[in-house]
Order: C-alpha cells, then structure tokens, then sequence
C-alpha cells in the first residue's frame, strides 16, 4: 500500500533549521530509502509561491497564496510499505527527530492512503 504523509507547521522558531535535524531528517530519508518504503519526498515552497483552485457553484476561482490557514504545509513524503501502522511509525519517527533537535517546533502529519489499481479491480 502507498502512504503519503504529508507535514505542516504550527509554530517554529526564527531562523533556519539546526544542521543537526537536517542531518537526522537526511539519515532518516536514507534509511527507508534502503529499506525500499520510500518512493518519493520534498520540502515544500511557501504558499506565497503557490495558487489555490477552487470550483464551487459550477465556477473556477483562482486565488494565489499565500492562504489563510495557520498551518503551512511544507513537506511530503510517499512510502510504499505493508501496514497502515507501519506508514505511521515511519511519519512519526520524522515528526520525532523535529521535537528532539529543534526546541519550540510544532507541527503535524497527515498519513494519508492512495488508491491503487487494486482497489478499483471488476468484480469477480
């Protein structure tokens, strides 16, 4: 099953992460690499940089950013793992290193599951 985990900040300190969660969040990345669960990951750029489409009323309106929310979302990553769970300890692991190196950083994760072909298989 593929998860995409998907990371947004409530609160951060001022100023550039420390090189140490950088390292750690790097170390990590290699690790599910190696373990063959990750597919894909990025930061993201600020919402100020992006555009939000909405359809509503049977009309398109398009807003650039940056959005109202409070909560930035600022990065992904898409696992390829067996278990719900285990989608969950992997994001978690992430959202770990965060609260251990950076003091005052606040944030959280979406596991969110994607549809395969599988799911969508005629019935039998």
């Amino acid at each position: 099953m593929r998860y995409l985990i998907t990371l947004k900040v409530l609160s951060q300190p001022d100023g550039p992460p420390p090189a140490e969660l950088m390292d750690a969040i790097f170390k990590l990345g290699q690790e599910a690499t190696e373990a063959g669960v990750l597919l894909d990951n990025s930061g993201l750029a600020p919402s100020s940089q992006g555009a939000r489409i909405v359809a509503t009323g049977g009309r398109l309106a398009v807003t650039d950013g940056p959005f109202a929310e409070a909560k930035e979302l600022i990065s992904y990553a898409l696992y390829q793992v067996k278990t719900k769970e285990e989608a969950v300890e992997w994001g978690s692991r992430f959202i770990r290193i965060h609260l251990d190196l950076w003091p005052g950083w606040e944030g959280e994760a979406d596991v969110l599951r994607l549809y395969g072909p599988e799911d969508f298989a005629p019935p039998a």
